[in-house]
């Protein structure tokens, strides 16, 4: 077991700039090498993340290793908007936590169930949330990327009490 001090706790405006740095990088690993030259373009000289992190940051939860920011977490209602974590910091637990957390916020507001989205290449996300009791309801096409992709909608129902 990895003994790192690891930390899920409300973002601060303090946190943007790292937040901004765990998108970058799930950007360049994840989403860059499935999506066209033009969307990649699009997407860093519109600066989507960064704007996105300064928009709605503070409404974030973020996972802290050693005092250092390496994953995120934002929902709105029932839907998980994003979940991120660092490559550098991943199969520490970090995406559980930040989910489970996640989902006890939604609970808590008195919603039923959990909704979320991947896309079909992502195959590490895929097997993730259904370990996580997540099951796949619908199959659409994704256009924010405008590359063909597919994306999945995940569920997973909570637990009333």
């Amino acid at each position: 077991m990895d003994k790192r001090n690891i930390l899920v706790r409300p973002a601060k405006t303090a946190d943007f700039a790292q937040v901004k740095q765990v998108l970058a990088d799930t950007f360049e690993s994840t989403w860059r090498p499935e999506i066209s030259a033009a969307s990649a373009g699009r997407y860093l000289s519109s600066d989507i993340g960064g704007r996105y992190v300064d928009q709605n940051g503070l409404a974030f939860w973020v996972a802290e290793v050693d005092g250092r920011v390496a994953g995120m977490v934002h929902w709105s209602g029932d839907f998980i908007e994003a979940l991120h974590v660092a490559g550098a910091y991943q199969r520490l637990g970090l995406g559980r936590q930040l989910l489970a957390r996640a989902e006890q916020e939604i609970g808590k507001a008195g919603l039923e169930k959990v909704r979320l989205e991947t896309d079909t290449f992502n195959q590490q996300s895929q097997t993730f949330y259904r370990a996580m009791g997540y099951a796949e309801t619908a199959r659409y096409p994704d256009e924010e990327w405008d590359s063909g992709l597919t994306t999945i909608l995940f569920e997973k129902p909570l637990v009333a009490g």
